[in-house]
């Protein structure tokens, strides 16, 4: 046994899901999995463009410009005190 499953292995595996969920269920199992496939590519991708442009963004700066910190600004809440 080399590990990788035969088709009569297949073939067992697809009659037991059928029989499992049914005729109906499957195409649309089959059908959200697709969805979920798709958007988990966009966001992989759209995460490396994101590192991509931050390195660009990181090249172009001056090594010795110092960011200055962010102060923080006074929220009001609903009840009218300040955070």
């Amino acid at each position: 046994m080399t590990g990788a499953l035969s088709p009569s292995h297949w073939l067992i595996i697809l009659v037991v899901l059928l029989l499992l969920f049914g005729a109906k269920r499957l195409p649309d199992a089959a059908r959200g999995i697709g969805r979920s496939l798709r958007i988990f590519k966009a966001e992989t991708s759209a995460l490396t463009e994101d590192d991509k442009a931050e390195k660009t963004a990181a090249k172009e700066l001056p090594q010795d410009t110092a960011v200055a910190p962010v102060e923080a600004v006074p929220t009001r809440t609903s009840n009218g005190t300040t955070v």
